[in-house]
């Protein structure tokens, strides 16, 4: 069979090209431009350019996403002063608050903790988070909500520990990857358009009404 220019195409063959030419596209980030935005943007500070792995559970600058820290704060779920889970009236007593090297969340329970990591996101970014395999596999689950376009601060990291025996969980070292993905357009609206509750957050920050 000889080749067909675009000229030869069967009308609706050409119709179904040009409909792909047409549909949005939308593409996770490599290391070189996470590099570029973090150095010369700051999206990423403090900022690693290399994933460290010696001697600790990996962070830093990975082929398509960036590992960040947890910091050395934690608030841990304790059920000793028998207080109710309410997102609209959140019990300061759910959690004691622990400052340590490392921390022990106690069997089928709950922490909260903060990045190391400030970030400023681009106005045409979104990202997801996704758990590092090295807690995956214990049974320690990290849960990040994306971090929508123009939002910035320290990260309120929520982790999980899903097994019936207390988990160790490391400060300083990588907790979870963000993945950045680019959209085709700017958003119309952002999250500093909006004044976003959690903009600029500073610490570990408790549920927001």
């Amino acid at each position: 069979m000889g080749f067909r220019s675009p000229l030869n195409l069967h009308p609706s063959a050409l119709i179904r090209a040009k409909r792909r030419e047409k549909r949005p596209r939308v593409a996770i980030k490599s290391d070189r431009w996470i590099r570029r935005q973090a150095v010369d943007h700051g999206m990423i500070s403090p900022f690693s350019e290399k994933q460290v792995r010696e001697g600790v559970i990996s962070y830093g600058l990975s082929s398509y996403g960036y590992d960040l820290r947890v910091s050395d704060e934690f608030k841990i779920f304790t059920n000793v002063n028998s207080a109710i889970i309410d997102p609209k009236a959140f019990d300061e007593r759910s959690f004691v608050t622990v400052v340590a090297d490392s921390v022990i969340v106690p069997p089928n329970s709950f922490a909260l903790a903060r990045s190391i990591e400030y970030f400023k996101i681009p106005r045409d970014v979104l990202t997801i988070c996704v758990g590092k395999s090295t807690y995956a596999r214990c049974g320690i689950i990290v849960n990040v909500t994306p971090f929508e376009p123009e939002w910035e601060g320290f990260v309120t990291l929520e982790i999980s520990n899903t097994t019936p025996l207390p988990a160790r969980i490391y400060a300083n070292e990588g907790l979870c990857q963000i993945l950045f993905f680019q959209s085709d357009e700017m958003c119309e609206v952002s999250y500093a358009d909006r004044k976003g509750k959690y903009q600029k957050q500073q610490g570990i920050v408790l549920p927001k009404l």
